[in-house]
């Protein structure tokens, strides 16, 4: 079994990636030997001194190092040494964390943003859209976190059965299609965690068309608000993106919105928000006056 070293960005904490996952849905967290009675490739990584912590996840195992070395000096030959553990029929676990596959279709869609590709799932994979414009905003999703690994993945949005991935100019479709419609259904069939539902928190815009806040607005935006799930909503998620209500200003007649996913930056959404829903709210609302204004989200 070959084991890939990973710098990661703290730099006391590397990673050793295997081929195959190792745990299923499940995060391990070592922080000395005492802890790590159900996993004896923790407890011989503790022999070594500089060891202060040992993470089991996914695909991976990290480590964080006290100061007394540096990781250059001494990462190949725990590889190696994890390696040779492995070889003689060590244990990563003891439990029985081999994950069960589960069979998973996954396939490519374009969307009207030439930079976003919509990779649908055919099974649910998160409760509520949640966007990730960086590495720093995953902590919810250990698939977001894995994603961005690719370097020419810009920004992420999950929503009920698909992802949306915007990409950097520096690779095209043609290039990356496969190898990330494959790496998304690999890592859902060996049990790979999506979202952490625990740690999902309801995002600000989202909460405001929550019912209890909803009750809280006055009518004209609690009409836009219908209007936007009922007739916009469907329309945006099918080409892999979203829109949330933000505000209404009754003295200017200004609605203002948050795109996702691929609308975000898509060269069509303007005309799309002044002739498609702008146009819409203008005539059920019965206001000429109404203007329709996208916030970055």
């Amino acid at each position: 079994m070959k084991i890939t070293i990973k710098e990661t960005q703290n730099p006391t904490i590397i990673k050793f990636e295997f081929p195959d996952f190792l745990t299923r849905g499940k995060n391990y967290e070592f922080k000395n030997i005492d802890e790590a009675q159900n996993s004896p490739l923790a407890q011989k990584l503790f022999y070594l001194p500089f060891v202060k912590t040992v993470y089991i996840s996914g695909n991976f195992v990290a480590i964080e190092r006290f100061s007394i070395v540096e990781w250059t000096d001494v990462q190949e030959e725990v590889a190696e040494q994890i390696e040779n553990f492995l070889a003689q029929g060590g244990k990563v676990l003891l439990e029985d964390t081999a994950p069960k596959k589960i069979p998973i279709s996954v396939y490519g869609e374009t969307t009207p943003n030439p930079a976003t590709l919509k990779f649908v799932v055919n099974r649910k994979i998160t409760p509520q859209a949640v966007e990730f414009k960086n590495i720093d905003a995953t902590k919810v999703s250990p698939l977001a976190q894995a994603l961005f690994q690719f370097p020419f993945v810009k920004e992420l949005f999950f929503d009920e059965n698909y992802i949306s991935i915007t990409k950097y100019d520096i690779a095209s479709w043609d290039e990356v299609t496969l190898e990330l419609r494959t790496f998304i259904k690999e890592y859902i069939e060996n049990g790979g965690v999506v979202v952490e539902e625990n740690l999902l928190e309801q995002a600000p815009q989202q909460e405001k068309q929550q019912i209890k806040n909803f009750d809280h607005l006055d009518t004209t935006s609690q009409q836009i608000i219908n209007i936007l799930e009922e007739y916009v909503k469907p329309a945006v998620a099918a080409d892999g993106g979203n829109i949330l209500f933000d505000s209404f200003d009754e003295q200017s007649k200004r609605v203002k919105v948050v795109l996702q996913g691929s609308c975000n930056g898509c060269p069509s959404s303007t005309f799309t928000l002044k002739n498609g829903i702008e146009n819409m709210l203008k005539d059920m609302l019965k206001d000429p006056e109404i203007v329709v204004e996208a916030l970055n989200s």
